[in-house]
C-alpha cells in the first residue's frame, strides 16, 4: 500500500487506519508499525472516543490496546488526557476533542476542578458545552464558568468588533484623510497614484511608503436594530455570536441596540445588551418556541419604523399558530421596517431550519438568510445608507 505522502513511511496509511478504527483494529492491524508517539496519540483518542463504543454497549477487547499496559486509557486522569491531548494534537483538532469531551461524552472528570476548566482552550464550542450544564455545576465552578466564557467573549469580540465598527460608524469619505490605519479604509487608488514616484525598474515592484486611507462620514441620526432571538437548545452557537454583536453594537454611537430573547416566554434583555457575557448567563436554553409572540412583543418595541432594522434570529421551527407571526411582519415590511430573518448567525453560517416558514416569512417582505456575523456587518451598513 502507498503513502499519502511519498515522504513519508511506507505504511502510513496503514497506520492512519489503525488510529481511526480504535481498539477494534487492534488485532488485525497488529502488523501496523507503531512508535512511541503513536501510542500515545491511540491512548488519546481511545480514551475519548472509545466511550462511543462504551455507550452502546460493547465490551472493551482484552489485552488493552495491544500495546505496553501502562499504555491502556484506563490508567488516564481527564486532567492528564486533557495535557496530554493539548501537546499532541493541531490546535483545531484539539478544540474540538475538547468540546466533545464535555458535550458529547459528558467527562465530568474536567468540571470538578476549577483550575482545570480554566486551564481550557476558550473557544465558543467549549462555552456551548458549558453553558448548556451550567446548572448543574457547584458554585465554584460557575465562576470558572464565568471566566471561560469572559475569554471567549473577549476573543470573538477582538475578531469581530472592527468589522462592526467599520460597517456602521459611518460611510467612507474619499474627500478626505484618515490618520488612522485601517484595512477597510485602505484607498488602494490613491495610494498608486501617491507612490507611482517609488516604483523600482530593477525590482519591478512599486515600493509603498505613503499609504493613504479615507475618512469616514460619521452618522448624524441613529438607527435602531432590535435583535429578536431564538434561545432553543439548536440555536446556541446562534445565540452566543448575537449576545456579542449586541454587545459591540451597543458601544457604537450610530446604533441604538434591543435585545430580546425568547422560547415560549418572551425576555428583554435590552438593559443587558452591552454586557455578552451577562446575557449568555442569564438566557434559558430548551423549551418550545412562540416566534409570533416574541415578534409582536418586538413590534411594539418600534418607534421609527423607516430607520428600524428588525432582525430574527431562529430556525423558524414555530410551536404557536404562524398566524400572528406572519401578520406582524407583514405589518412591520409594510410600515418599511428593515426585516432579516437569520436562521444561523454564526462563524460556519450551516443552518438547519423550517423552509417552508422561512419562504412564508420572505413572501410577506422579510429577506431570510444564514450569514457569518462580518456578512452581518455588511448587510447592515448597506441597509443603513
Amino acid at each position: 500500500m502507498e503513502s499519502p505522502d511519498p515522504g513519508g513511511r511506507p505504511d502510513e496509511a496503514l497506520r492512519r487506519w489503525r488510529l481511526i478504527l480504535g481498539r477494534y483494529a487492534a488485532q488485525p492491524l497488529s502488523h501496523a508499525q507503531f512508535d512511541a508517539g503513536d501510542w500515545k496519540l491511540d491512548q488519546a483518542l481511545e480514551y475519548l472516543y472509545g466511550r462511543e463504543y462504551d455507550g452502546r454497549g460493547l465490551a472493551r477487547p482484552p489485552g488493552g490496546l495491544g500495546g505496553a499496559g501502562s499504555l491502556d486509557p484506563s490508567q488516564l486522569r481527564a486532567i492528564d488526557w486533557l495535557n496530554r491531548s493539548r501537546t499532541l494534537f493541531p490546535q483545531e483538532v484539539f478544540e474540538r476533542m475538547q468540546t466533545q469531551a464535555i458535550d458529547r461524552y459528558q467527562l465530568t472528570d474536567l468540571l470538578k476542578d476549577p483550575a482545570v476548566l480554566r486551564s481550557m482552550d476558550p473557544t465558543p464550542g467549549l462555552a456551548k458545552a458549558l453553558l448548556g450544564m451550567r446548572g448543574r455545576l457547584s458554585g465554584s465552578m460557575r465562576d470558572a464558568v464565568r471566566e471561560v466564557i469572559q475569554k471567549t467573549v473577549d476573543e470573538i469580540t477582538r475578531r469581530l468588533k472592527n468589522d462592526f465598527v467599520n460597517a456602521l460608524v459611518g460611510r467612507r469619505n474619499r474627500q478626505r484623510r484618515s490618520l488612522i490605519k485601517n484595512a477597510q479604509n485602505f484607498d488602494a487608488r490613491a495610494t498608486i497614484a501617491a507612490n507611482l514616484k517609488n516604483y523600482s525598474a530593477e525590482r519591478r515592484q512599486l515600493v509603498i511608503q505613503r499609504p493613504l486611507f479615507n475618512a469616514r462620514v460619521k452618522r448624524n441620526l441613529p438607527w435602531d436594530v432590535v435583535l429578536c432571538v431564538d434561545q432553543s437548545g439548536s440555536m446556541m452557537d446562534s445565540v452566543i455570536y448575537s449576545a456579542v454583536i449586541a454587545g459591540i453594537m451597543s458601544s457604537l454611537p450610530a446604533v441604538r441596540v434591543k435585545l430580546v430573547v425568547f422560547d415560549t416566554a418572551v425576555v428583554d434583555l435590552t438593559h443587558l445588551a452591552h454586557d455578552p457575557v451577562e446575557v449568555l448567563l442569564t438566557v434559558q436554553l430548551g423549551g418550545g418556541t412562540d416566534i409570533g409572540r416574541a415578534v409582536h412583543y418586538c413590534e411594539s418595541l418600534i418607534a421609527n419604523p423607516q430607520r428600524t432594522v428588525f432582525t430574527l434570529i431562529s430556525d423558524f421551527e414555530e410551536g404557536a399558530a404562524p398566524g400572528p407571526l406572519l401578520s406582524a411582519v407583514a405589518r412591520m415590511a409594510e410600515a418599511r421596517v428593515k426585516l432579516l430573518g437569520l436562521a444561523a448567525l454564526d462563524e460556519g453560517a450551516n443552518p438547519v431550519y423550517d423552509r417552508q416558514m422561512a419562504q412564508r416569512l420572505a413572501n410577506k417582505g422579510m429577506h431570510v438568510a444564514a450569514l457569518t456575523p462580518t456578512h452581518f456587518a455588511q448587510w447592515l451598513a448597506e441597509v443603513m445608507e
